[in-house]
């Protein structure tokens, strides 16, 4: 995942930019659905301007580099150093709120109480009996939820001893019975822990915004007249 400041021209011109993605996958098999294999990449680039507003909404995926540790981030630029010091304005409960809605309309696609059931990997289902890697990011998601309103951070990679539970859970060596209770249990364990989160309820979204604002101006300055 990547951010960057895009051009004047692509903030204000009919042509906007927002993201890039790129999958080794597709360009090899010829198809957008194609499934990575180790050494594939998986790139998406955003606009800092969509980077920050999904961060303020709590989304869970885009919150993760700003808690990257340093060895595993690739570049990182001295206005990319001041976006991750932004992570504390961009705490907040309604980030544990997004944590615990994509919880659980995960699990209920998981189960099928919610649209279609989600199978995308009938090889997982034919080995564990569902699709154990599903249930591995939707379980991964209660646990960072969890820590994240009881902290306002994130540990990465997650901490023992769930990184070795859910190791387990994505070789398929936990019970569907066992992997949904403990998706119960962590569920309403995060749900309790929003209420007496020490996170303020809304991020600071004034600051943040001005701080982008500014980030904006700084770098067009530095590009020159279009």
């Amino acid at each position: 995942m990547g951010v960057l400041v895009e051009p004047f021209d692509a903030v204000v011109g009919f042509t906007r930019f927002e993201q890039f993605i790129y999958r080794s996958a597709a360009e090899r098999e010829g198809r957008a659905d194609a499934k990575s294999r180790a050494g594939d990449l998986d790139l998406v680039i955003y606009s800092l301007r969509k980077y920050v507003r999904l961060c303020l909404a709590g989304n869970p995926t885009m919150m993760l580099p700003l808690y990257a540790p340093p060895d595993a981030v690739s570049v990182c630029t001295p206005l990319g150093e001041e976006l991750r010091a932004l992570a504390p304005q961009v705490a907040s409960r309604r980030a544990g709120h997004a944590f615990l809605g994509y919880l659980r309309t995960q699990k209920q696609r998981l189960l099928g109480e919610r649209g279609q059931m989600r199978v995308r990997r009938p090889e997982l289902v034919a080995r564990d009996g569902y699709d154990s890697k599903y249930a591995m990011h939707l379980c991964r998601l209660g646990y960072q939820g969890l820590e994240f309103v009881q902290t306002g951070r994130l540990t990465l990679p997650i901490s023992e001893p769930a990184r070795s539970w859910l190791f387990a859970l994505r070789q398929g060596e936990i019970p569907m019975r066992e992997m949904l209770a403990r998706a119960t249990e962590i569920e309403d364990a995060l749900r309790a822990a929003i209420d007496t989160s020490p996170l303020p309820e809304e991020p600071d979204e004034a600051g943040v915004e001005a701080w982008m604002l500014r980030a904006y101006r700084r770098v067009w300055a530095e590009d020159g007249p279009r």
